[in-house]
């Protein structure tokens, strides 16, 4: 039987982390600010933007919610985010995706400042993460990262297998594994023979966002398996986008869904804006 890779638990434990410095800042006189945006009224975005501003609270942290009409224009979304770049209290910003139809997403994540992309989204940042410099991590990926750690993982010589290429978080992820000494095969819906790559891999890593996709005999004895899918079954059920029955028999050590990769998302977010407060503090920009 695995080893469950507890999310909450390694989430609590950072969080708690993230308050400690939050207060040191708030000694100096900085208090780490993160501004988000939703555009229109979908209630699954809804939900994800109050739970940050929660969470951000909960640490200490100054919070700012901008919440526009459908009907917002592209230029009136580049003048709020134009605001926010120059706001000295602001060191985040997020813009909450899906953007309405009218506006462009990549020209609104790319006005962001980069020093203030506390997503990692912008080109620039995306740039880093691809030549190894210190940058801003996208925050699903880097919370799959900091599980691994946690988990005592050592990614030098594994081999891990990345199924899904988002830019979100499939090809992220494989960059960062690459960067810690894994060799990656990235695997994706016109991989051929998906079930003989996963049977190669000491990680798997899943991202595909198809409920439970990848079967648990195709998970190699030992193997850790890591499942970023959240997929709503019915009215109530989520499952990943791992078999986690048949997986678990098999795995030692995996990541549930719930309470697994989703409760490491948020709190990266905290991480990277206090990141982006200690840097405008000291003028490292």
């Amino acid at each position: 039987m695995s080893t469950i890779i507890d999310g909450k638990a390694i989430a609590a434990k950072l969080r708690a982390e993230i308050a400690t410095e939050v207060k040191i800042l708030k000694e100096k006189g900085i208090i780490p600010g993160l501004a988000t945006v939703l555009v229109g009224e979908d209630p699954a975005s809804e939900v994800y933007v109050r739970m940050k501003g929660n969470a951000c609270q909960e640490l200490g942290m100054h919070s700012v919610k901008h919440t526009l009409p459908a009907t917002t224009t592209e230029a009136e979304l580049l003048a709020l985010v134009a605001r926010l770049n120059s706001d000295p209290t602001i060191h985040g910003i997020l813009v909450q995706l899906p953007l309405p139809k009218q506006i462009n997403s990549d020209t609104i994540l790319e006005a962001i400042s980069p020093v203030k992309d506390v997503d990692g989204f912008h080109p620039y940042n995306v740039g880093r993460l691809m030549v190894g410099k210190p940058t801003f991590q996208p925050c699903t990926p880097y919370g799959v990262m900091v599980m691994l750690r946690e988990a005592g993982v050592d990614l030098a010589g594994k081999e891990v297998v990345v199924v899904g290429r988002s830019n979100i978080v499939g090809k992220p992820v494989a960059l960062m594994c690459l960067q810690q000494h894994a060799t990656v095969t990235i695997c994706h819906s016109k991989t051929r023979d998906l079930p003989a790559k996963v049977k190669g891999a000491d990680v798997v890593i899943a991202a595909v966002g198809v409920p439970e996709m990848i079967k648990g005999e195709w998970i190699k004895e030992g193997a850790v398996v890591i499942d970023v899918g959240v997929n709503r079954i019915g009215e109530k059920k989520l499952v990943g986008d791992v078999e986690f029955a048949a997986a678990s028999q098999r795995a030692s050590a995996i990541t549930p869904v719930p309470g697994g990769v989703g409760p490491m998302t948020i709190t990266m977010l905290l991480y990277n804006t206090l990141e982006a407060a200690k840097k405008a503090g000291t003028g490292d920009r």
